[in-house]
């Protein structure tokens, strides 16, 4: 690794600068549980002009790659291990060690890692990326086991009939749904449906980046702008021109950025920190929250010119408790999919096994339910999964009562219903008048219209 390195360094002085041979990554991902290095390299990495994304977790890194992508991974050791060997992994690795680990280094570099650092200088950073960057990399052929959006029962047939319509046009998308339904998904297929399928899809977690960031991921920003802003930066809104962006969690937007996104969906147009002149955009904005956004601004937490600019397109992705026919297929797919992920055989699941799961009540949705099968398949010591053994796993609810008496203890689900009920009350009440009407519930008239939208209450 000694001489490795020392030949990468002599050829640096005398060959191309070093920002001209990196100009292809742009898009780094770094993965390290430990705050200050993770902090170091990401200040690092920012002055030399990338885009970067930081993390402190594998999963969540993974979550990152499966839908945003990026041109190069730094990562400490175990995450090295793990991301080379994910058969999906299409990204360079560069792993982080300590200066005297050479034995680590070598046992990364055997496994599949492509680039090993020691020190965390802008040399040595610039120097692996000038390295992976230049080294040819074959496109590892990824095992397909179906679509994402699994199943064919009438909620998700519905949904796939939505796709297939706002997928044709360029107007913005609000989906809405529970955490862990999918969401991600169907932006992700509305984007491979579209005329830009061919351009980049971009997604972002508002709720994940704290306020004061998130402006300068979104929109950029110039050098000077703040503390540590040492070059410009480009934000995601131009990393995604001619492609489709994709903000998950809108309702966590600060006031102040809820005006910005308007007027970028308005103009078309975005001006980065700092910056005085605005840039031109073309981007197909999707949004998705769990919030009830017409509750929000009834109640001044989400403003209404925004709320109608997202809500051109609504589409409803129905919970896992809504579409339990399609639980046997979603299990059937997530099990493979995890056993070739994980190099183990395909376990069979018994008809009990599957009934089983088939009767929870998955507060979590499609998300829970994946994890759960991910769990049992590496837990697993036989060639099956039987009932006794999947109750070692999860706490199975014995009958469709048990389920029915979950969801009768949901305050939200009960206070929707009796919403309803008050509401078409009042409205016989007063003859259909609904300024009377609003009286009568005692809210505001523009809080009761946003209610009848919602509950389609004509």
């Amino acid at each position: 690794m000694t001489d490795r390195i020392t030949t990468r360094a002599e050829a640096a002085l005398t060959s191309a600068p070093l920002e001209i041979t990196t100009k292809s990554i742009q898009r780094v991902l770094l993965v390290a549980p430990d705050d200050d290095a993770r902090r170091a390299l990401h200040l690092l990495l920012d002055r030399t002009g990338k885009q970067v994304a930081a993390m402190s977790e594998i999963a969540a890194a993974k979550r990152y790659l499966a839908t945003t992508g990026c041109d190069v991974l730094f990562a400490a050791p175990d995450a090295a291990r793990e991301l080379a060997a994910d058969p999906a992994r299409r990204a360079p690795i560069i792993a982080i060690v300590r200066t005297r680990e050479l034995t680590t280094a070598l046992r990364l570099l055997e496994i599949g890692v492509d680039d090993v650092i020691g020190e965390l200088d802008e040399l040595g950073v610039m120097l692996a990326l000038r390295h992976v960057a230049r080294t040819p990399r074959v496109e590892p052929i990824i095992p397909r086991v179906g679509s994402p959006l699994v199943g064919d029962g009438e909620g998700m047939t519905r949904l796939r009939a939505t796709i297939d319509q706002v997928a044709k046009t360029r107007s913005t998308v609000l989906i809405l749904g529970e955490s862990g339904t999918g969401k991600e998904l169907v932006a992700r297929s509305i984007h491979d449906n579209s005329p830009r399928r061919g351009r980049r899809f971009v997604a972002i977690n508002c709720a994940a980046i704290p306020a004061a960031l998130l402006e300068s991921e979104l929109f950029g920003h110039v050098r000077g702008a703040f503390t540590d802003a040492s070059r410009d930066k480009v934000g995601l809104f131009e990393d995604a021109g001619g492609g489709t962006l994709f903000l998950d969690e809108i309702g966590e937007l600060s006031q102040p950025l809820q005006a910005k996104l308007l007027r970028a969906l308005q103009e078309g147009e975005i001006r980065r920190v700092g910056e005085t002149q605005s840039i031109k955009v073309d981007v197909r904005l999707i949004a998705a929250t769990l919030r009830d956004l017409a509750e929000d601004v009834a109640e001044g937490r989400f403003r209404e010119d925004l709320y109608y600019r997202l809500n051109v397109l609504p589409v409803l992705v129905p919970p896992l408790r809504d579409r339990a026919e399609d639980i046997p297929q979603l299990v059937r797919f997530f099990v493979e999919r995890h056993a070739v992920r994980h190099g183990l055989a395909t376990p069979v699941l018994t008809d009990a096994v599957i009934e089983t799961l088939r009767k929870q009540p998955w507060p979590g949705n499609v998300r829970e339910l994946e994890n759960v099968l991910e769990r049992a398949l590496v837990l697993a010591d036989g060639p099956s999964i039987d009932l006794p053994f999947l109750a070692s796993v999860i706490k199975v609810a014995e009958t469709a009562d048990a389920r029915a008496d979950l969801d009768a203890l949901s305050i939200k689900k009960a206070t929707r219903e009796l919403e309803q009920v008050l509401i078409r009350r009042a409205l016989v009440a007063t003859g259909g008048n609904r300024t009377n009407a609003a009286k009568l519930l005692e809210i505001s008239h523009r809080a009761l219209l946003y209610k009848l939208k919602e509950y389609g209450i004509s």
